[in-house]
């Protein structure tokens, strides 16, 4: 259970390095200066928070996953992949697209840049904590405690990052109702396992965490709007 802690900690910091800082790293690849920092950084991501989110579900090593758990983590899989890796191209070229707003070469790489492919990879993301989450309810640790700084820790790190998620990305409507259901899942039907259950300890307290910002952010702004939305990020 330790060992699982120490991988939730490190999949929850390298998320939020992933997803959230390749957005700051606007400088110029020397290398390719058609290409930013942040895209080279980000054609990583799935390469390594793919396999951590396999060593999370699989929760423990002496229960193998079924072919109908692998085959939904594989198709879940694909929706992150297939809507990072648009997202990853998309925002790439429509960095070169500056003057030719209203263009049907700049709508369409809007579209897939801002709306479609955050749909599909955010929707990997909701659909591989779903699937973690379910396992870890039907495979709880007999012995030990979840309890730990590690978890809590890790949790609010991840809370926070899919606050900023789902609201610079536009898919509260995914997000949010993800977030409530998990909390009224785990409340009224799985709080006694929470013993026993570290990752649906830490889901809990990372959904916790991204509800509370939720509702100050929307009663800051009567809404969820994006951050670039109200000037705080370009």
């Amino acid at each position: 259970m330790k060992k699982l802690s120490l991988y939730i900690l490190i999949f929850s910091i390298l998320f939020a390095v992933f997803l959230i800082g390749p957005a700051f790293l606007s400088k110029q690849f020397a290398a390719y200066p058609l290409m930013k920092i942040g895209d080279v950084l980000d054609i990583f991501t799935p390469l390594i928070l793919i396999p951590l989110y396999w060593l999370l579900f699989r929760v423990d090593i002496n229960k193998a996953p079924s072919l109908k758990e692998n085959l939904i983590f594989m198709l879940f899989v694909a929706f992150w992949v297939i809507g990072q890796g648009m997202h990853l191209a998309a925002n790439s070229i429509g960095h070169l697209l500056k003057g030719m707003e209203g263009s049907d070469i700049y709508n369409l790489t809007h579209f897939y840049d801002e709306v479609l492919s955050h749909y599909l990879w955010h929707f990997g993301i909701v659909g591989l904590s779903a699937l973690i989450i379910s396992r870890q309810w039907r495979n709880p640790f007999t012995e030990g405690r979840a309890v730990s700084w590690l978890t809590y820790l890790a949790a609010i790190i991840h809370g926070f990052t899919l606050f900023i998620l789902f609201v610079e990305g536009g898919t509260a409507l995914l997000g949010v109702p993800f977030v409530v259901l998990v909390i009224q899942l785990i409340l009224y039907r799985w709080w006694r396992r929470l013993i026993h259950q570290p990752l649906l300890e830490f889901f809990f307290i990372s959904c916790l965490v991204a509800a509370v910002l939720f509702m100050v952010w929307g009663i800051m702004w009567g809404g969820l709007p994006e951050f670039s939305e109200v000037g705080i990020i370009d």
